[in-house]
């Protein structure tokens, strides 16, 4: 049985909290804070817990304070933020990633829709990744028959993790391409795949990237509406390399990196081969997904690319790997994805590694090094 103390200034929420943790036979909540200043005190009396669940707006103390103060006096505990939608909870929300909160869920707008399926099994399901408990809902990963590859066509031997200067990919050294200049030689894409975990992920990677590289960078992390804004802003101040919410209709640049819109389905679409477009359109979500990896994988088929260099990284589930697939039957594509040590949950890097399409299996803080070996600087 899993503890969990719940951390809300809402009595009713709080209520609906216990009652959706204790609805759960793995798990147990029968403690709980009005503020931080409580919930502090409990904690520093050696009261162990499994989790916390953590509001943000609190009146004496709030969420952010608390996850200063935890790690001020070195307790690392697994905090799960409750958060809201608002524009100003979602930047609270990213502090509070930065500051060791696990991940986040969203707070129902209503009492109805706090009571309703979906926050419950979100809540639930995060809880179960935080506590090192099998996740309520795991997606099947797809085959390559599934996806559409050719029947019998042999899984690649994953290239696990090599010293950098011997490092080669299957399909071949492709190092003369390393340093391709702007407009000439070797077109790259990189398109990456996260969720659970991903955006304290992101930031062990995309601001390491340079400002120089030779590719533009499109990014799939599964967020509400409004968290992915406030995740590219923090990402661009953090990165030397230039980071955008993702917008209908741009024109992809090198040097640029893109994150998918929250609650929206982000495609490329080629106009020539010296011209590629964002679509953001708001559309239903693919399996409970919007943004989906999956979507933005197959808009890139057949595209016009020498290489697609496509990322896999921490998250629930196999979002990524059907699209993956269906690329490589079109385009040339390298396949980078997270070991499991540093996955936060390791299910998309496992599923498209179980897929057999896997050229690098790289930790968490070496994953930008190794894009940016592969697709070069201009």
């Amino acid at each position: 049985m899993k503890k969990i103390l719940v951390v809300d200034d809402s009595a009713l929420m709080r209520r609906v909290i216990f009652d959706i943790i204790n609805s759960d036979e793995k798990l147990q909540a029968e403690r709980y804070a009005i503020n931080g200043i409580e919930a502090l005190d409990i904690l520093m009396s050696g009261e162990k817990f499994d989790a916390i669940v953590l509001d943000i707006n609190m009146p004496k103390m709030n969420g952010i304070e608390l996850l200063r103060e935890l790690k001020s006096k070195g307790k690392n505990e697994t905090v799960l933020i409750v958060s809201t939608l608002a524009k100003e909870g979602a930047k609270e929300t990213i502090q509070a990633l930065e500051l060791g909160a696990f991940d986040f869920v969203t707070k129902p707008d209503s009492l109805a829709e706090a009571k309703g399926p979906g926050f419950g099994k979100n809540l639930l399901n995060m809880l179960h990744v935080a506590t090192h408990l099998p996740p309520i809902t795991e997606s099947a990963v797809p085959s390559r028959e599934e996806a559409g590859s050719a029947v019998g066509r042999p899984k690649k031997t994953i290239a696990k993790e090599m010293p950098s200067t011997s490092k080669k990919t299957l399909r071949g050294d492709l190092s003369k391409h390393s340093k391709t200049p702007l407009g000439g030689g070797a077109r790259k894409l990189v398109a990456l795949a996260c969720s659970t975990g991903g955006p304290k992920a992101l930031q062990y990677v995309v601001p390491f990237l340079p400002a120089n590289l030779d590719a533009a960078v499109l990014i799939v992390q599964h967020m509400p509406e409004g968290f992915t804004a406030s995740l590219a802003s923090r990402l661009n101040e953090l990165s030397r390399i230039n980071v955008v919410e993702a917008e209908h209709g741009v024109t992809i640049e090198k040097g640029t990196v893109y994150i998918a819109k929250g609650g929206s389905q982000m495609r490329l679409i080629e106009k020539g081969k010296k011209e590629h477009n964002l679509s953001v359109t708001v559309e239903a979500a693919r399996n409970g997904l919007k943004p989906c990896a999956d979507i933005m994988y197959e808009s890139l088929m057949k595209s016009s690319f020498d290489e697609i260099t496509c990322v896999v990284m921490t998250g629930m589930g196999a979002d990524g790997t059907k699209g993956i697939l269906q690329l490589e039957q079109t385009n040339k594509i390298y396949v980078i994805a997270q070991d499991e040590p540093s996955c936060t949950v390791y299910g998309m890097p496992k599923a498209i590694a179980e897929a057999g399409a896997v050229d690098e299996v790289t930790a968490l803080k070496k994953i930008a090094d190794a894009i940016t070996k592969h697709v070069g600087v201009r």
